[in-house]
């Protein structure tokens, strides 16, 4: 199978009064159709940065000195996503792949109701749909969202719930069926039961609609239940990369080890929870060689002199780290009186 999207090293710069800040260094994945890549990490390390990237809505300070990202269109075609004029962008927008932002309550317009800003943003990319096929459309992708649209269209931002907002935003994503969605926090600041509903939503989106998905989280256990493949980033890095299974249960590299020994698993016992000391470096000024290697218990001499490539250890499971050989990952259970 051929990949939708694929990225060659990629590289996004910030122009701050302190110099460029390098947020993303040098990432590189392909993305296969209908599948769901997840990309976690702490706050701070490109997440979000990459996925702003990918669809070309960088801030002005943003810059993409050099890399790739090269997407396949329907007709088989492959395109540079980096090389598309003004006009070429607004049309590959939506229509191949659209982009939920992070924070509901923000992301919508105030002053307009739902239906005036779904229909500003099917004008804005396809212009010429007809008025009724235009309605037509926006209902539906409300009813695939679970969300009646007799009650949702004609209201103002503020008479939806948290949860409303959010499905309306993934309706939004879907009004002109890409085949990309990518979805920065989806679940952020809702409560658990509202979560729960979201997840249940994209999966069965998925399933009916057969896109490929990207979603950025902090939330280790919505990554193990939405996600084929998962990604973590460091210092603008990807630094492992592979399936659930092997993510969540032989990681190998020692900050993914890190960030599940920080998370409760939500069945079986109750482990020993550690943090990771330290804190993430500085993009100003990285440390030379690996960039966890100041935090890191698996540090030796040789760590500091070269970065450590993302290399093959298994099937379709990639590490950056001199020592990936060594790291295990273990629980301690806490012992609880009777």
């Amino acid at each position: 199978m051929e990949p939708i999207l694929s990225v060659r090293d990629l590289v996004v710069e910030y122009r701050t009064g302190a110099g460029p800040v390098r947020a993303v260094r040098g990432v590189s994945f392909d993305l296969y159709p209908n599948e769901s890549l997840a990309v976690v990490g702490e706050s701070g390390c490109g997440k979000t940065t990459l996925g702003l990237a990918l669809l070309r809505l960088l801030p002005k300070l943003g810059t993409v000195p050099s890399g790739e990202v090269l997407y396949r269109r329907r007709d088989g075609s492959v395109v540079d996503l980096l090389t598309l004029d003004r006009e070429e962008l607004r049309r590959f927008r939506w229509s191949e792949a659209a982009m939920v932002f992070q924070g509901a309550m923000n992301s919508l317009n105030p002053v307009l109701r739902v239906r005036d800003q779904m229909r500003d943003t099917i004008r804005a990319h396809r212009r010429r749909m007809p008025a009724d096929e235009m309605r037509r459309r926006c209902e539906d992708v409300l009813r695939k969202v679970r969300l009646d649209p007799d009650r949702v269209l004609s209201a103002y931002p503020h008479e939806l719930s948290g949860g409303m907002k959010q499905r309306v935003l993934i309706a939004m994503s879907l009004l002109l069926d890409p085949q990309v969605l990518v979805l920065d926090e989806p679940t952020t600041a809702l409560d658990i039961l509202t979560q729960r509903a979201i997840v249940n939503v994209l999966h069965e989106l998925r399933e009916r609609l057969g896109f490929a998905m990207i979603f950025v989280s902090h939330d280790l256990p919505l990554a193990a239940e939405l996600a084929d493949r998962v990604a973590t980033m460091y210092a603008g890095r990807i630094i492992e990369l592979g399936g659930v299974r092997d993510m969540f249960y032989e990681p190998r590299h020692p900050y993914t080890v890190g960030l599940l020994k920080a998370v409760p698993p939500v069945v079986g016992d109750l482990p020993e929870l550690a943090s990771i000391p330290g804190g993430p470096p500085s993009l100003l000024d990285p440390p030379q060689g690996c960039a966890f290697r100041p935090r890191c218990g698996y540090a030796q001499p040789d760590c500091e002199p070269a970065e450590p490539s993302l290399l093959l250890i298994g099937p379709r499971h990639d590490v950056a780290c001199h020592h990936a050989d060594k790291v295990r990952f273990e629980r301690k259970v806490v012992a609880t009186g009777g």
